[in-house]
């Protein structure tokens, strides 16, 4: 896929293709990518209002959009350990393990900066 010769425009074309695939599969096979774009709904119009600052708003909405990002990072490395084999091994739970404390850290990250950025407002 990496070199089938298309050039130019017709590679993004096709790039951009692949991108809307990968998408859709996290979309029907992620329950939890499902559940992070359902909260993005009310959550970035809300930070969109919240914000006084044109900083400010991005740093709410980037803050949310970071979390269904790394989320589809995680489905790619389930879908691939899950590729290899359905047998326990110590590797593939770490990998797994790792990609889930990833999701977390960018939950934890858009909480942190949206208590640093409304807190102070409410008091």
């Amino acid at each position: 896929m990496a070199n089938n010769g298309n050039q130019g425009w017709r590679r993004v074309v096709r790039a951009f293709g692949y991108s809307m695939k990968g998408f859709r599969a996290c979309f029907e096979l992620e329950e939890a990518f499902r559940q992070e774009l359902l909260l993005l709904i009310p959550l970035v119009p809300l930070g969109l209002w919240l914000g006084e600052t044109p900083v400010e708003r991005a740093l709410l909405v980037a803050s949310l959009l970071v979390v269904p990002i790394v989320e589809l990072l995680n489905s790619a490395i389930e879908a691939n350990v899950d590729r290899i084999g359905t047998e326990r091994h110590e590797l593939s739970g770490r990998a797994k393990d790792i990609a889930s404390a990833a999701v977390f850290s960018s939950i934890a990250l858009c909480v942190v900066v949206w208590a640093l950025l409304l807190v102070p407002k409410l008091f």
